[in-house]
């Protein structure tokens, strides 16, 4: 089954990119879901940033911008997706 690992909590449309408060850890490479009233999509974590700095990993609690490949919203969840 999917699980949650975080929260869209800003999008900044110009740029396609979305900053997710996390529940669960998060690194480069992870396929993720979102899910929302209008959003539901699947794609892989290419690159991530917290305070504007490059990082492979990010734990529970972190803030981190991830470049997404479609609009999403303040308050869609975010789930682990597994590769199948």
């Amino acid at each position: 089954m999917k699980m949650q690992i975080g929260q869209v909590t800003h999008y900044y449309n110009r740029i396609g990119v979305a900053v997710l408060n996390l529940d669960e850890g998060l690194k480069v490479g992870d396929v993720i879901r979102v899910r929302g009233r209008h959003t539901d999509f699947t794609q892989a974590v290419e690159s991530m940033e917290i305070e504007h700095q490059k990082v492979e990993l990010a734990g529970p609690g972190a803030d981190v911008a991830l470049k997404v490949t479609q609009t999403v919203r303040e308050g869609d969840t975010v789930y682990q997706a597994k590769e199948e």
